[in-house]
């Protein structure tokens, strides 16, 4: 390979930079032109890592007329005109909010900073939305042009402090309010005359905050099938733009293409957005993966948000239904902070996505996106609830059923359970969903795709394990025998489906024992 690629653009999301300093851009500006030409009010909800301030810094580059920075890029050669509008930039990433008058301050202080950096003097010093009111009224004087709000993470003043006891959420409550009055500027009758466009993007959709309850011509464009892909990274932008970093990968590595690309898309691809099934690869991931010419978690270093190991923990919801829970589309957009439900903020923050949709019923599935995910929340989970401050030897466990070594792997299970403290356990009582639970969390953890709760015509089989080479059914009993679950299988013939199949066929019966707190025995057959 004798051209140098250019360096993939990981964790930068200042669009001059990216064009100036020879990165690579992946070309979304065809999205941005259809935006900027047929309206002007925009809201677009993205996990974390999913490259919305470079969205934003776009936005900005285009609107302040720096057309030689998009050369070869669609814009460029579209009918775009270059006008040079005034921008305001507001990025909750770097505002402070640690409570509402702390807010209140830094959102004067990037006010005042607006103001200098555009020779005015904005004399309005006590009340906030005076102030922003005041800021606008002269930069549209200045320039005699609509104005362009671009808002980053306008949800990050709420998020922060949610899941963290009452006296944090007291403080979500006073940042909401805060803000709701903020951005009800944008839709005065006075400022709408000024405003060329807006664009604002976020994690979470708060119905009760004045941008979603107030400004009516707000565009969502979280779910809009026409820009599912207007962040991530398709295939066919794989195809296009990548695959010399994939030959790199290859070529370095001793890989075989084909087997890795088959191995990125299981750990990074997957997240889909609407109802048109388009799949996109997390950005951040694949060009950790690409640069570093490692398979591994990349999107999970800074850690599973508490709010959301909270809201489950407090929500009594059954986790192995993560891989296939059907919703409506009214239940991805109701969010009150009083009564938060997690499975929504699950879809908005990433770690769920949709796996099918039937338009007849108007049903979504949602399921894990990829194994990245998958793995490291369900061991998000297990360690914060189960295992507290120690770790396990549950890694082993993929190892041994992909070998076979079924025995070997479950003794490992034992294991990890007799790890959990008794102080954790006991607050516990103890029932069969409760071990189910902790089964399905560690071996998922552990890289091996589990499925629970399937239906067959006679039944249902408690957990299911597809490897290359085998299936393994389980059944599980609780105070009772793990003979009496073989025979279950058996009697229920929950082995039919998978047989002529190329795969061995292995039937595990299991017991727990609320006294032993663990296995107290298991049963192996093969078919």
């Amino acid at each position: 390979m004798n051209k140098k690629l250019k360096n993939l653009p990981i964790g930068i999301s200042d669009f001059e930079s990216i064009i100036n300093e020879g990165y690579l851009y992946i070309d979304k500006t065809q999205h941005l032109y259809n935006l900027i030409s047929s309206g002007k009010y925009y809201f677009l909800s993205r996990p974390r890592r999913f490259g919305k301030s470079l969205l934003i810094s776009t936005f900005y580059n285009i609107f302040r007329g720096k057309k030689e920075l998009f050369k070869g890029l669609y814009i460029y050669d579209s009918n775009y005109e270059w006008e040079k509008y005034p921008v305001v930039v507001l990025d909750f990433n770097v505002i402070s909010n640690d409570n509402a008058k702390i807010l209140t301050e830094a959102l004067k202080k990037k006010i005042d900073e607006i103001g200098e950096s555009e020779g005015l003097e904005i004399k309005e010093d006590n009340l906030l939305k005076e102030k922003f009111e005041e800021l606008i009224k002269k930069l549209y004087e200045k320039h005699n042009k609509g104005i362009v709000f671009l808002i980053d993470e306008y949800d990050k003043p709420i998020i922060d402090h949610i899941g963290k006891g009452e006296g944090e959420l007291r403080i979500a409550e006073e940042n909401r309010t805060l803000l709701k009055s903020f951005y009800g500027v944008l839709k005065g009758a006075s400022v709408v005359k000024k405003t060329r466009f807006v664009f604002i993007t976020g994690i979470t959709k708060f119905s009760k905050v004045s941008i979603f309850s107030e400004l009516n011509n707000l565009t969502d464009l979280t779910m809009d099938k026409r820009y599912c892909d207007i962040l991530g990274i398709t295939e066919e932008e794989i195809d296009r733009d990548l695959s010399p970093y994939i030959d790199r990968f290859c070529d370095e590595e001793k890989l075989d293409c084909e087997e890795l690309r088959e191995e990125l898309r299981g750990y990074y691809n997957g997240y889909r957005f609407s109802s048109k099934d388009v799949r996109v690869y997390n950005p951040f991931s694949l060009f950790s993966a690409l640069e570093k010419r490692s398979i591994e978690n990349y999107w999970f270093e800074t850690g599973t948000p508490t709010f959301l190991i909270n809201l489950i923990e407090e929500g009594d919801i059954y986790i192995p239904e993560y891989e296939d829970y059907e919703v409506s589309s009214s239940q991805f957009s109701v969010y009150e902070l009083d009564r938060l439900s997690p499975l929504p903020l699950m879809f908005q923050s990433g770690y769920l996505t949709i796996k099918d949709y039937n338009a007849e019923d108007d049903l979504y599935v949602l399921s894990y996106p990829n194994k990245e995910v998958r793995v490291s929340f369900t061991e998000s989970i297990l360690t914060r609830l189960y295992l507290g401050d120690g770790e396990s030897k549950h890694k082993k466990i993929r190892s041994k059923l992909n070998r076979g070594e079924v025995e070997e792997a479950i003794e490992i299970i034992k294991s990890v359970f007799s790890e959990i403290p008794y102080t954790l356990m006991k607050k516990k009582k103890l029932e069969e969903a409760d071990f189910h639970i902790l089964f399905y969390l560690i071996v998922s953890s552990s890289g091996v795709g589990i499925k629970s709760e399937i239906l067959t015509s006679k039944g249902r089989i408690d957990a299911l394990i597809e490897t290359r080479d085998r299936y393994y059914i389980f059944e599980f009993k609780c105070n009772q025998s793990s003979n009496k679950a073989i025979q279950q299988i058996k009697e229920k013939k929950y082995y039919e489906p998978y047989k002529n199949k190329g795969k061995e066929i292995i039937l595990i019966g299991i017991n727990f024992s609320t006294k032993e707190r663990n296995i107290s025995d298991y049963k192996i057959e093969v078919l």
